[in-house]
């Protein structure tokens, strides 16, 4: 694998950020178990599947870790939670750089086709019926992801609006205790008096337009944005479409997106 490209795809700034996450493997002393490779090898071979799209079996033999040993770490570092880690550390940079709006936090939802029927699919009422995902973003007033979510295309998205909130991070600030709690909230297709009973139990401002009684128009100002980082996250072909038979890397997949979105903002602070 050239230097270039493992520095494009994994730039130092990032590695330092992601290497002290990654889970630890001890070797057992009757020998066996997990052998040793290189982790920010692996971590690149990722990173390509994730902007590629292309399957593991095709992973090239150039960057230097066979396509099941990546799959293998790959599975394992999801089921130890390092992505949602890792987008917090990002995040935590950006917080504490004073780079997060948090006036308001965004909530959309965009739909792909699932190749197979597995977890966490559904029949799209928007694609014939046919098997999909649905994939439910919160972000800042701006345009970054804070929190991400998966689900079968066939559950209303409001029934992903209260998690997505609760699964906003609590990130540094460049000033004061960490906060996670954005002052509006805002939403085209979320409005219920239960919602709105629920924001304003937590001190947050609904800004979620009532169907047939208010235009959607004000919103239409807002909702570009969390339309931008939605494509954003498109832009990493892997989310694109449905291949994972385990719902938990797709989610793991579109986590990982959401940091790599995230952390190019961070790469421009320190350029």
């Amino acid at each position: 694998m050239g230097v270039d490209l493992s520095h494009r795809l994994v730039p130092d700034e990032l590695w330092e950020l992601s290497a002290p996450l990654l889970p630890r493997f001890a070797s057992r002393p009757q020998g066996g178990g997990t052998a040793p490779v290189d982790e920010r090898a692996v971590l690149t071979a990722v990173v390509y599947v994730l902007t590629s799209g292309c399957a593991w079996r095709f992973l090239p033999e150039s960057f230097g870790v066979s396509p099941a040993t990546a799959h293998r770490r790959f599975a394992m570092w999801t089921k130890a939670g390092l992505w949602h880690r890792l987008h917090q550390a990002v995040l935590d940079e950006l917080g504490a750089g004073g780079e997060l709006d948090w006036s308001s936090a965004i909530v959309d939802a965009a739909s792909v086709r699932a190749k197979m029927e597995v977890s966490l699919t559904g029949a799209n009422p928007v694609d014939r019926g046919k098997k999909g995902s649905k994939l439910h973003v919160l972000s800042e007033a701006q345009d970054l992801p804070l929190s991400v979510a998966v689900s079968g295309a066939n559950l209303h998205g409001s029934r992903a609006f209260k998690p997505l909130i609760l699964g906003i991070p609590a990130v540094r600030s460049r000033r004061g205790p960490r906060r996670r709690r954005p002052v509006k909230v805002r939403g085209k297709a979320y409005y219920s008096a239960e919602h709105l009973r629920w924001l304003l139990g937590r001190s947050l401002i609904p800004r979620i337009a009532r169907p047939g009684i208010e235009s959607g128009e004000r919103l239409g100002r807002h909702r570009w944005k969390i339309e931008r980082s939605i494509a954003w996250l498109f832009g990493y072909r892997r989310p694109t479409v449905r291949y994972e038979r385990n719902g938990s890397h797709f989610l793991a997949f579109l986590g990982l997106a959401a940091t790599l979105t995230c952390y190019r903002r961070f790469a421009k602070l320190t350029t």
